[in-house]
């Protein structure tokens, strides 16, 4: 009764949906293929995942060891689900064996939540370069603008200025020489 119990323990895996994330995405089916032992289906979803092209350059570089790390881990998982004479061990191994389980169970939790932040990490950069990008193009209309005005206001201004105060120059030169006769 003992054995069975214990070997009953590999498939008691209590999973938050919190924990998993939301649905189609990597952590959630990754998660889901190997509670239902579908641990090929697991694997080719990394592999997938990890094939698929990115809006990000540097993206494959930064997961590349992590989803590799996944893959071992469904591998390490099936090994231990899958482990020959498990009934046979003592209470202790058989013990052992299912803690290992578990510990790469929440390991490749963690792994594929990494993932998710370096995906996120990345999206994240992607909008501040966007934003500078942005501000620089609005920055640089604003200075044309500006620049537009003052050389407006300088040639057309400054050349009407010029001939008002050569008028006023002249009118009052004109009314000084009447005043003085000349």
């Amino acid at each position: 009764m003992g054995t069975a119990n214990k070997v009953s323990e590999f498939n008691k895996l209590i999973i938050d949906r919190k924990e998993i994330g939301r649905a189609d995405t990597l952590r959630y089916n990754v998660v889901v293929f190997v509670v239902e032992e579908n641990y090929d289906r697991a694997i080719s979803e990394l592999k997938r995942f990890l094939e698929k092209d990115s809006e990000y350059p540097r993206f494959k570089a930064k997961v590349n060891r992590y989803v590799n790390h996944a893959v071992d881990l469904v591998n390490a998982i099936r090994a231990k689900r899958r482990f020959p004479g498990v009934h046979s061990l003592t209470m202790a191994k058989q013990q052992e064996i299912i803690d290992r389980f578990h510990e790469h169970f929440n390991e490749l939790q963690a792994v594929l939540k990494r993932v998710e932040k370096i995906q996120d990490n990345l999206k994240i950069e992607d909008l501040r370069s966007t934003v500078l990008v942005v501000r620089a193009v609005v920055n640089a209309a604003i200075a044309i603008v500006i620049l537009a005005f003052i050389l407006e206001g300088a040639r057309g201004l400054m050349s009407t200025v010029y001939l008002a105060s050569d008028d006023y120059l002249a009118a009052i030169a004109d009314f000084i020489f009447t005043k003085l006769g000349i």
